[in-house]
């Protein structure tokens, strides 16, 4: 089964791909040819997912998912949540989170949690799936296997960040696992 993932970033796509596995042949944004700044203009994950799905269902007339994932911290009043990607007003994710650690400074509640809502649009319809995980942002960035804020938080349960795991133990755990087992479970009933 062929499925349109709404997203061009590469990171995601092959993580999502290793997730799904060979039953389902993924395909990105730049494989349709879409090159569209697709809005996003919710105040949630929900809406955000829900927007980039229907939008390409829309336009392509194609089954798709999208997700909206991002990282909330507790001390922050949940910032940067639903603007994680563009939190330091750039689309840099150095700067993105060194502007978490700086916002943080020396606080001593670092929990946090990372959050992925995905929106499938199956023959017009659409489905919801939410994985979350928790954990503590560390004091100062460990890492070169992750990406965004993955350097910075450290799951619970572990003494290390996302970026010091191995891509198959974060696959394994992550938000965005947690939500695409859902998703995953849902398409086996179906496919």
């Amino acid at each position: 089964m062929e499925l349109i993932f709404a997203t061009n970033n590469q990171h995601k796509l092959e993580e999502v791909q290793q997730l799904i596995g060979s039953k389902f042949h993924l395909k990105s944004l730049a494989d349709i040819h879409c090159w569209d700044d697709i809005p996003e203009t919710g105040t949630t994950f929900e809406e955000n997912a829900g927007q980039k799905s229907k939008y390409i269902f829309d336009r392509f007339a194609l089954n798709c998912f999208a997700d909206d994932s991002g990282l909330e911290v507790d001390a922050l009043n949940n910032e940067p949540g639903i603007y994680s990607a563009r939190y330091s007003g750039t689309r840099d994710s150095e700067q993105n989170l060194h502007l978490v650690l700086e916002k943080l400074g020396n606080s001593t509640n670092r929990k946090a949690r990372f959050v992925t809502v995905i929106s499938l649009l199956m023959d017009g319809k659409e489905y919801l799936f939410e994985g979350t995980i928790n954990g503590q942002i560390a004091h100062r960035p460990s890492g070169k296997k992750g990406f965004g804020y993955d350097p910075i938080f450290i799951p619970d349960g572990y003494a290390i960040t996302f970026a010091d795991l191995d891509r198959s133990e974060k696959n394994r755990i992550s938000h965005r696992a947690r939500a695409m087992q859902k998703l995953i479970e849902f398409l086996n009933t179906i496919g």
